[in-house]
């Protein structure tokens, strides 16, 4: 243990804890910017320095270790006048343009000019101006706005192992960049959005599809129906000032009613779809010596890296769709069947976690009907503004229930949303189809929980089926090394390309580095959903009503022709990077 003081209390922390974490101990709060905790902790910003008694300058308190008796001071006349030359400097070579910025209200570097009361520019001189990259389906950079953190880089590095982007130049001419400064969408970039979540500011942001939305809704010919994803749900509320973690499913679907659509659907309906046929497979695979491991396909992000970085495994890949996909298929043909309704006037909106399911509708077999499966994919965070816009009063609106019969899901469909929940969920109905026997040990906590790899085994009438679940793309690259070298003996793997799956996706609120570092964000917004699991009547996807009425009517047995070509796609080899 090291003694030291802070501000003249006296503080006893563990060797080798920065000033930064011994001052959070009695609640000492030093600022903050470049700061991303485990992820981004290299002292480049200088925002949170500190004086120490008996050294010249200032020494960084993110980066700087305790000593056996150390003085230290956080809010020194010099130390305070420090932090504000360190946001004079980098606003001078910032786009100040707040108020149409999306990050305006949520933006770290705005919140510390409020704080330090900054409210002119002492640095005036010349500015560097970038071009905004638009051109994927997925995320826009904005250069204009970085401040060169670096918080992007390293979540792209250290969490996800993808290294799409970087620093490149050097002095003034430095920027965050991709190979030879092509677009995202040329590189191999997959489009999670983890670098969003990672970045202070408005420089990197989704490609915003709302005001598509708001013209499907003016349209009097047109057909408007959205579903919603399970994670959104558990996170929504967060943009309205409610506590992470709340479950706003009923003022959700409330508020969707308000804004004109003619019908809202869940889609966890459409998970439980998903898990129906991927079991199905899995099953047709392990029976008939099909590619095993056979490996899920609901998150794009993962299915892009995979493609990108694994062509030789894409056989292992489930050709099932993911939910969104398929219901949006299933919208367009059965329902506007029974509903006669042309399905070319019908315009499927979906709201998602994820970012790259922007990228995942522009796919090709993603068109079951003629039309496009989903026309339009909003995050949580455009439905939030949609919201505001619409001047409705979230918090205060009364619960109302997703339209029937497509708004019936069940249990297993609502944990879809975080890792391991596809693994559990799949289990469920994967066990009672092979051993003939009700699953009753629903809650599978070996694969729950915030690890980035977890490994079971489960018994079905006496064979040992192995699995394996894995989030972030980085835990991901070591299960593939496994597969790929003949080291797995899975027969079953999970992969989600966000770290902590879909209740981490790139299209959720943005937390703040503080809140990141002191929150178990993921958690709390995963107990949202084995909540609704919990409380759920049916808890496994093959016995959801709806569904077993749709096979009967329409889609035939599960895996067969027309579920084939509704519900299932295929996958192609592409390059890491566009050539010249």
């Amino acid at each position: 243990m090291v003694n030291l003081s802070i501000n003249g209390r006296e503080v006893q922390v563990e060797e080798g804890t920065t000033i930064l974490e011994a001052a959070k101990k009695v609640n000492i709060d030093i600022p903050t910017l470049c700061f991303l905790k485990d992820i981004n902790e290299v002292g480049d910003c200088r925002m949170c320095v500190v004086e120490v008694e008996g050294r010249k300058g200032f020494a960084t308190s993110c980066i700087q270790k305790v000593e056996e008796g150390m003085v230290i001071k956080t809010n020194t006349p010099a130390v305070i006048e420090a932090r504000k030359i360190v946001l004079d400097l980098i606003l001078s070579n910032h786009d100040r343009e707040c108020l149409t910025c999306t990050r305006n209200g949520t933006c770290e570097l705005q919140n510390l000019a409020q704080e330090f009361y900054v409210n002119d520019i002492r640095y005036k001189g010349e500015r560097n101006r970038h071009e905004i990259d638009d051109s994927s389906p997925a995320i826009v950079r904005d250069f204009n706005k970085c401040i060169l953190c670096r918080r992007c880089v390293a979540t792209c590095k250290n969490v996800q192992g993808i290294g799409a982007i970087d620093c490149t130049q050097r002095g003034f001419a430095s920027t965050i960049s991709t190979y030879k400064n092509k677009s995202l969408n040329d590189v191999n970039c997959t489009f999670c959005g983890q670098c969003i979540e990672a970045c202070p500011v408005g420089a990197l942001k989704e490609k915003d599809e709302t005001e598509a939305v708001w013209e499907a809704l003016r349209d009097d010919n047109k057909y408007v129906v959205v579903q919603t994803a399970p994670a959104v749900r558990a996170a929504l509320g967060e943009e309205f000032g409610m506590e992470i973690g709340t479950n706003v499913e009923g003022k959700m679907v409330a508020a969707l009613k308000r804004m004109g659509f003619n019908k809202v659907f869940d889609t966890n309906t459409g998970a439980d779809f998903t898990i129906v046929e991927e079991g199905n497979e899995f099953l047709q695979r392990y029976s008939n010596g099909g590619t095993l491991p056979m490996i899920t396909s609901c998150s794009p992000g993962w299915v892009r890296y995979l493609e990108m970085n694994y062509p030789e495994l894409i056989p292992n890949l489930s050709s099932c769709k993911s939910p969104h996909q398929m219901f949006g298929a299933i919208i367009k043909t059965y329902f506007a069947e029974k509903n006669n309704i042309d399905p070319k006037d019908i315009v499927t909106v979906s709201v998602m976690p994820c970012i790259a399911k922007k990228f995942e509708k522009t796919r090709d077999n993603m068109s079951g009907s003629g039309y496009p499966d989903v026309d339009n994919v909003i995050t949580t965070r455009e439905l939030a503004r949609m919201i505001k816009q619409a001047h409705i009063d979230f918090v205060n609106l009364e619960d109302e229930k997703f339209d029937v019969p497509m708004g019936e899901a069940t249990g297993a469909g609502a944990i879809f949303g975080t890792t391991g929940g596809v693994m559990e969920a799949a289990l469920r109905t994967v066990y009672e189809k092979v051993t003939g026997n009700s699953f009753e040990r629903l809650d599978l906590h070996e694969i729950r929980g915030e690890k980035g790899i977890k490994r079971a085994t489960l018994n079905m009438n006496g064979t040992d089926i192995k699995v394996v679940v894995a989030s972030g793309l980085k835990n991901a690259q070591t299960i593939m090394e496994e597969i790929k070298s003949g080291k797995a003996d899975y027969q079953f793997v999970e992969i989600m390309a966000c770290p902590g799956g879909c209740v981490m996706g790139g299209g959720q609120p943005i937390r703040t580095s503080k809140e990141r570092a002191n929150i178990d964000i993921r958690a709390k917004r995963a107990n949202a959903l084995y909540s609704i699991d919990e409380k759920s009547t049916i808890r496994k996807s093959h016995e959801n009503p709806i569904l077993k009425k749709i096979y009967e009517e329409y889609l035939g047995e599960p895996g067969g022709h027309r579920a084939h070509e509704l519900l299932h796609t295929t996958y192609v080899k592409r390059e890491k990077y566009k050539l010249d």
